[in-house]
């Protein structure tokens, strides 16, 4: 359990937080019409005539919208449900042509599924925790208006009606603003393995409505609920969860009662102000589509999704650790991302097969290379460096001089830098900028031994049993080889010749 409270006047309280998110489908067309989806056109030039709610025109379900949503039920272990309904909910606003929003309300198109967030100490997560997912459903899009335009009036950009989105409805299991933050991150991750959401958040292809109460610790009745609504960040889902807790708590212990509202949060100021009242169900005025057939989803489109669903982020780390042998945070950092995990797997394909081993007996120093040493460079030079030049080939090559003893952990760095600012071959880097290390047994035996020669008295010493003066030994070889020595080669030497 979370232990994540507030110390209040009358007592500790707790905080329950449930999300609700809002990913909208990648697709090329919306939900109900062919209009484009693209991000980013003028305003309205992505409206359709059903978008704009011409009479007489009827909605067409977009199959691609509704295999996603089905697919990324499965990835959460959600029920499939065969047969789902649309639904009208019914409101008046400038940025809804119509006077009302598809949705399914009664009967959604994805059940109770659930999702795994990982311990995490350093970020206040002290154990693996299962968050409930209540369902998943689709819905129409609404517009977007402008208030910015005109010193007078409010201008409406349609491009976004009609777009597909997946309401994706936790259960209120989260107790603390870190427990959201990785469930948000999480299930970001899987839409983009899935390919269902983009999970841009920046662009609004990702957003979160925010459910938070308090109660006193030890209460199981909830308390009354606030929802912030359209947050746009993990970072502002978090801030939102910890002001309006401490928000309520203030309230209630003043003698006050909160109240069941939409509030909006400000990015400026990090506070959560007051929208509307918050609506119930009915106040929607709830009826099934008298346009649209209920969605009947048989064995073969469901097998088809099924078979199309990628390895996912909890299988992959798993493998990663069982199969390659990586530390439970390494295998976590690798499988976070899309794009992470696909530079490691191809980066490794190609190193396994530059040296000639199974990838498993190479794939902790890819993980190391891929996890720190290789961004470390890409941000020590900054502008400097092409991302252009960071090839997979171009890496293993460098990982592979550096198996086999050609080059160290230091030159391996100094190539990847010259290879990021010009794009030269790494082996013709190591060849003619002398960052090849020295592994003639010959030339390291001399430099030894005149080492040993001139620190007689250290001999003894080590002999006599200070072991820690073999590392003086080690540092005096390395310097009078000016860093070139290869260090295995030099310790070796150094235990042969004291004995």
């Amino acid at each position: 359990m979370t232990n994540y409270r507030i110390q209040g006047a009358t007592g500790e309280w707790e905080v329950v937080i449930g999300l609700e998110v809002h990913a909208q489908v990648t697709s090329n067309a919306k939900l109900f019409s062919g209009a484009s989806t693209e991000f980013g056109a003028e305003p309205n030039t992505q409206v359709s005539l059903i978008d704009a709610a011409m009479p007489g025109m009827l909605p067409v379900p977009n199959r691609e919208c509704i295999r996603q949503a089905v697919r990324t039920g499965m990835a959460i272990e959600a029920q499939i449900n065969a047969w789902s309904r649309f639904d009208r909910k019914n409101y008046f606003y400038a940025d809804l042509p119509q006077g009302y929003q598809i949705s399914q309300l009664y009967h959604p198109i994805v059940g109770e599924g659930q999702l795994l967030i990982e311990a995490d100490e350093k970020a206040g997560i002290p154990e693996d925790k299962i968050i409930g997912i209540e369902r998943i459903h689709v819905e129409q899009d609404a517009g977007k208006l402008m208030h910015d335009q005109h010193p007078t009036m409010s201008y409406v950009d349609l491009n976004r009606v009609g777009i597909a989105l997946m309401e994706i409805v936790s259960k209120p299991d989260m107790t603390s603003p870190a427990e959201a933050g990785a469930y948000v991150r999480k299930l970001r991750s899987i839409l983009r393995y899935v390919g269902s959401c983009d999970g841009n958040m920046e662009e609004g292809s990702m957003r979160a409505d925010v459910n938070v109460s308090v109660r006193k610790v030890g209460d199981s009745e909830l308390g009354t609920r606030t929802e912030t609504k359209n947050v746009n960040s993990v970072r502002f889902v978090m801030q939102v969860i910890e002001y309006e807790a401490n928000r309520q708590v203030d309230v209630l212990e003043s003698g006050g009662t909160v109240d069941q509202e939409t509030r909006l949060f400000d990015v400026a100021t990090g506070t959560t102000r007051t929208m509307r009242s918050k609506e119930d169900a009915h106040d929607y005025r709830y009826f099934p589509d008298p346009d649209l057939l209920p969605l009947e989803l048989d064995d073969a489109f469901l097998s088809e999704c099924r078979e199309s669903l990628p390895e996912l982020p909890d299988a992959k780390r798993a493998r990663y650790e069982g199969e390659l042998g990586l530390t439970p945070y390494n295998a976590r950092e690798l499988t976070a991302e899309v794009e992470t995990f696909g530079r490691f797997e191809t980066l490794l394909a190609a190193t396994a097969t530059r040296i000639g081993k199974p990838e498993k007996d190479v794939a902790t120093q890819v993980a190391n290379w891929a996890l720190s040493v290789a961004p470390g460079v890409m941000k020590s030079l900054g502008d400097e460096a092409d991302p252009a030049h960071a090839s997979s080939g171009a890496q293993a090559s460098i990982l592979a001089m550096q198996d086999k003893g050609e080059i160290s952990g230091g030159q391996a760095k100094e190539i990847y830098e010259i290879v990021l600012k010009t794009g030269r071959d790494p082996e013709e880097i190591a060849d003619t900028e002398g960052l090849k290390q020295v592994s003639d047994t010959g030339a390291i035996e001399a430099a030894i031994d005149e080492i040993l020669a001139n620190n007689q008295d250290k001999v003894e010493q080590y002999k006599g049993g200070k072991d820690k003066l073999f590392g003086f030994f080690v540092g005096q070889t390395m310097k009078a080889m000016q860093g070139k020595a290869n260090p295995a080669v030099v310790n070796q030497l150094l235990k042969d010749k004291l004995g």
